[in-house]
């Protein structure tokens, strides 16, 4: 697939610029850009800048996400605290929350922050990242819309539910481990079926137990609440569901059962056939390392386990064994001189935007260039 670079602070520009039309105050915006714009850096496109208009601009517009956030404290303790996010943006209530962990934990070794009725907070590994900066250890999870089915059942109940981890080293990059619950996503099922690929066995079920192998099949069920995803282990138990399943669970607690949040079908996002707000719960841990032990000692030990892991022996027919951070880390070298990747149906969306929201200055930066025509 033929794509075009855009330099990231073109995007960065137009991103800033086109929130603040649809009322993200200016600060805000900058922070729901940063997230964005970080997923594409490190190759996590899926949560980039491709959602800016259907998961963010059209909810504001919908009136089911508030630009201007309202970050309340509702009860807090010297290393903790529950926030309440009254439905604004989740990346500045996740990069608020985060921050005020990290604080916390700076004093106390240990901060926890949980979060009531937010958003969806984008690229969840921004959050740890945000640590890792600071010497420490980060930790979020986040609930969403139902989507995984639980072991042995058809029906959507839990999202895909990531938790996040996120560790420095002595090396170039950290260990940044940034996962669905789920064994796969809609994203990868889409690409599937753009690409006429049958999907292995395990990934959907449908409402009969089945499972679903035909990606277009899989879509329209999908949508129909006829299927639903597996999780990590795939369905039933013989490889292991149960396990993802368990772990989606312990997300969807800790996402909601600390700050009395909404969770599992009340995040449908739809009431008497009316959209109505995704009130999501988050968790954001960080720890300090300076607390435990010396950082330089902890991120030289880390950065060994992951060397050996790299050196062992490999599969025949392999050349590489990788951690995780490591391929986000070469796809950043590979990005940060050329910019963010657009194809040919990105490209006209945010031209659409550009003409939607009066901006005519940034059009001739999407513009599709000849050689991509007929490459999807």
């Amino acid at each position: 697939m033929k794509q075009k670079y855009i330099q990231f602070s073109i995007i960065e520009e137009f991103i800033s610029k086109i929130l603040v039309k649809a009322g993200v105050p200016a600060n805000d915006a900058r922070t729901v850009c940063d997230v964005l714009v970080s997923a594409d850096k490190y190759g996590l496109d899926s949560h980039g800048v491709n959602r800016l208009k259907p998961i963010y601009l059209d909810r504001i517009n919908d009136g089911i996400l508030n630009p201007v956030t309202s970050f309340e404290t509702v009860r807090e303790s010297p290393a903790t605290a529950v926030i309440d996010g009254h439905n604004g943006m989740g990346h500045v209530i996740g990069f608020n929350s985060m921050k005020m962990a990290i604080d916390k934990a700076r004093t106390y070794g240990m901060g926890m922050v949980a979060v009531r009725n937010s958003t969806h907070y984008g690229f969840a590994g921004y959050y740890p990242m945000m640590a890792v900066m600071e010497n420490m250890i980060g930790i979020t999870g986040t609930n969403a819309r139902p989507s995984i089915a639980p072991t042995f059942g058809t029906e959507n109940m839990l999202g895909t539910n990531p938790m996040t981890f996120g560790m420095p080293t002595d090396e170039p990059f950290p260990f940044l481990l940034d996962c669905a619950t789920s064994i796969t996503q809609r994203g990868k099922i889409e690409l599937y079926a753009r690409e006429g690929k049958e999907m292995p066995g395990s990934w959907v079920v449908d409402e009969t137990g089945a499972p679903v192998t035909d990606a277009c099949e899989a879509l329209n069920k999908l949508s129909s609440d006829r299927a639903a995803l597996a999780p990590l282990g795939g369905i039933g138990d013989t490889t292991g569901g149960y396990k993802g399943y368990g772990y989606a669970t312990v997300v969807e607690i800790l996402s909601s059962a600390l700050q009395q949040g909404a969770f599992m079908r009340m995040l449908l996002g739809k009431k008497d056939g009316k959209k109505v707000p995704y009130p999501l719960g988050h968790f954001f841990i960080a720890i300090n390392i300076s607390a435990f032990t010396d950082p330089a000692d902890f991120k030289k030990t880390t950065g060994d386990i992951l060397r050996e892991l790299r050196a062992s022996k490999k599969m025949p027919g392999q050349s590489r064994i990788y951690t995780a951070g490591e391929k986000e880390y070469e796809t950043w070298l590979h990005r940060k001189d050329k910019g963010v990747p657009f194809n040919e149906q990105l490209l006209n969306e945010y031209r659409e935007l550009c003409v939607s929201y009066n901006m005519p200055e940034f059009l001739n930066h999407f513009e599709v260039l000849p050689h991509i025509h007929g490459a999807l």
